[in-house]
């Protein structure tokens, strides 16, 4: 695949975007190389691009944050890319009424509304790595199943429909579980579908898990910078799966919903599920768990795992995604930056970087355009 054949964005433009009161940047299917002062604004625009995607974009914020300070409260992010499907267009945002901003975000594709965001995936994946994710391994495990949901998501568009309504029907099962004499039936049909997304969720991420984990020791590389990653997903229904099939599984986690009614109420909260499973990631050359390593080769360990999935993504679909690296060269050294940027390259996709300094990218040469960034204004970078 050529170049000019990546799925890539050519035109990105922004209206009340954080620092971004007014922005159009145009660029070709090469990377882009975004550098400037910490504050300018370079981590903004991948958070747009982010957005054309389902959820929250990368930083997870709620709507009403992203608008421009000062402004009206609404905002947009359009774009112009070739996308899987072809040449298309897809805005998104917080449109403004009469009354004021609008609470939920609008997509439009073609200028057609969307019939939900997952409609976006359609057209691109799109997978990123920023500094907050630094200490995934040894932070919450609610962090890691978000990580983990999002690379789920990249290679089966169902599964985010399926997480938020499995999340929908826990809390109306908790609200229920609340009242001092819940109506037995009204529980019976929420923990049924509680149970069918649940177990839906749990074999898609198995399946992600098993997929990835089949890639990364057929294209093992002793010598990588970036060492290959042990992955595992550690939770109940995950170690029933085993040994279950689909049907028998979700019988079996409606049979341990109804029966752990009192302790759930009791504590307020759904104690089983797959809201409460952990990914596990180990160090492979090393045997060793990853929140047991020093923190560079965590950080080298997650750099390995998202290209893998990268290159998992173009081996599904026939594309790859769209990366968004936020200050990915800051803490590697000169031979590790080359090293990265080749791999990027080899995966033949549009990645889009950061950094305070232009020198940190100069092994990328002309296989990037860059653009410099000053307080929310953007020039090409010469």
């Amino acid at each position: 695949m050529d170049n000019g054949s990546r799925v890539h964005l050519s035109r990105l433009k922004l209206q009340d975007f954080r620092n971004y009161e007014q922005l159009t940047l145009a660029c070709d299917a090469r990377h882009v190389v975004l550098t400037g002062d910490n504050g300018a604004g370079k981590t903004n625009l991948l958070e747009a691009v982010s957005f054309l995607s389902p959820g929250r974009g990368l930083r997870r914020a709620p709507y009403e944050s992203v608008a421009r300070a000062g402004s009206a409260g609404g905002w947009s992010v359009f774009a112009e890319l070739a996308g899987v499907a072809g040449p298309v267009s897809i805005g998104t945002g917080i449109p403004l009424t009469p009354s004021g901003p609008e609470s939920q975000r609008r997509v439009r594709i073609n200028g057609a509304p969307a019939r939900g965001a997952d409609e976006l995936l359609d057209h691109a994946r799109i997978v990123w790595l920023t500094p907050a994710m630094d200490g995934l391994f040894t932070g919450p495990a609610g962090d890691r199943r978000k990580f983990l949901d999002r690379l789920v998501l990249a290679v089966n568009p169902a599964h985010g429909r399926h997480v938020a309504d499995f999340d929908k029907a826990m809390r109306a099962r908790n609200r229920l579980l609340a009242d001092a004499t819940p109506d037995p039936r009204w529980l019976e049909a929420i923990e049924a579908q509680m149970a069918e997304t649940g177990v839906a969720i749990v074999l898609a991420r198995l399946e992600l898990a098993g997929l990835l984990s089949r890639l990364i020791v057929r294209e093992a590389e002793p010598a990588s910078p970036f060492p290959d990653a042990l992955i595992g997903i550690d939770g109940t229904l995950d170690l029933m799966a085993a040994d279950l099939a689909a049907s028998d599984l979700e019988t079996a986690y409606a049979d341990r919903l109804r029966a752990g009614r009192r302790l759930d109420a009791a504590a307020g909260r759904t104690l089983e599920g797959p809201h409460r499973s952990d990914l596990k990631v180990g160090h492979r050359p090393k045997a060793m768990a990853a929140e047991l390593c020093s923190t560079g080769e965590q950080k080298a360990l997650l750099i390995g795992l998202v290209l893998a999935h990268a290159r998992l993504v173009a081996e599904l679909s026939g594309f790859a995604p769209i990366l968004l690296l936020d200050e990915i060269a800051a803490h590697l050294d000169s031979g590790r930056r080359s090293a990265l940027f080749d791999r990027i390259d080899a995966l033949d996709c549009q990645a889009w970087l950061t950094g305070t300094e232009r020198s940190l990218f100069a092994a990328m040469a002309e296989r990037a355009q860059y653009f410099t960034v000053i307080a929310g204004t953007v020039t090409p970078g010469r």
